[in-house]
């Protein structure tokens, strides 16, 4: 074990860029080791930029450790690989982000199932959702051995209301209804699984959008909900700092909501408003006994 910083552990999968890279880079600011999932190591797939190469930099320039790790998520193989390298190099995980996914620049605005490819499916169902329960498949060992560590999944509204497009909304749906019952399996283990409704991400893809006229409306919201990427990353941060998620696991929450809980803000010094009144309250509560309000 290589682990002589003792700093906490985090994967955060789909890190090369967006919301991904975020949640890495101010994990790193509190101090954690990350490393940080993608296909792109030194050459940018797609295009909005972004490797894993530039992510675990980042996260060293924000005071963290950033690690390179290359993975194809829809190979099974490889996820597999990835977490038996954490464990051999920290012996430890204390968390695990499952964000990644795919959402191509023509699936943005909402379209009918049946005029688009079949390959939407294995974007958002495959490549998010499966993925997902996959990485927490092989994750999960080591947290119940340590009987410790949260699993958290970037989801949002389109689990309960319709944006986007049919495989978006179920693999949404997907996420929060996979931390709920991961959480029931993993408690006597004091492991804890969250699913998380982030507001508008800020992403170099949303503030492009929003330039052009586009992406904020009724149905996605409006410029008070919008979160920088790092948002998400310092609400999980705090959640680790504090030691509670016990409490908390089974839930899903508003990211904004989780940030008022724990006085978090974002990169900017303001908390962003909840969607809340959009979207309504989110489906699933805690397990422990009793309903957390995050509501500020």
């Amino acid at each position: 074990m290589s682990s002589n910083e003792n700093r906490p552990v985090a994967v955060v999968t789909g890190a090369s860029r967006g919301l991904g890279r975020g949640i890495a880079v101010a994990l790193g600011e509190a101090g954690f080791t990350v490393y940080c999932t993608g296909r792109s190591e030194r050459k940018a797939i797609g295009p909005w930029g972004g490797t894993v190469s530039d992510t675990a930099e980042a996260i060293d320039q924000a005071g963290g450790k950033g690690i390179v790790a290359i993975c194809d998520h829809l190979d099974d193989g490889q996820t597999e690989a990835l977490f038996k390298r954490v464990d051999a190099e920290q012996g430890r995980l204390d968390l695990l982000v499952n964000n990644a996914f795919a959402m191509p620049d023509w699936a943005v605005p909402d379209g009918n199932f049946w005029e688009r490819p079949l390959s939407l499916w294995r974007d958002m169902i495959d490549v998010g959702l499966r993925s997902s329960y996959a990485a927490s498949h092989f994750a999960a060992p080591i947290m119940v051995r340590q009987h410790s560590g949260l699993i958290a999944n970037t989801s949002g509204p389109g689990g309960k209301v319709y944006r986007h497009s049919l495989p978006y909304g179920v693999g949404k749906a997907g996420q929060d209804k996979l931390a709920h019952d991961m959480a029931h399996e993993l408690k006597p283990f004091d492991v804890a699984a969250i699913s998380l409704w982030p507001g508008l991400i800020g992403t170099e893809r949303t503030l492009a959008g929003i330039a052009a006229g586009g992406v904020i409306g009724d149905n996605a919201g409006n410029l008070p909900h919008i979160e920088t990427p790092f948002f998400l990353g310092r609400v999980l941060a705090a959640i680790h700092a504090a030691g509670d998620a016990m409490a908390l696991s089974g839930g899903t929450f508003y990211s904004t909501e989780l940030a008022s809980r724990y006085g978090v803000t974002d990169t900017d010094g303001r908390l962003p408003e909840s969607r809340r009144p959009l979207f309504g309250a989110p489906l699933y509560q805690p397990i422990a006994g009793k309903a957390v309000d995050t509501r500020t």
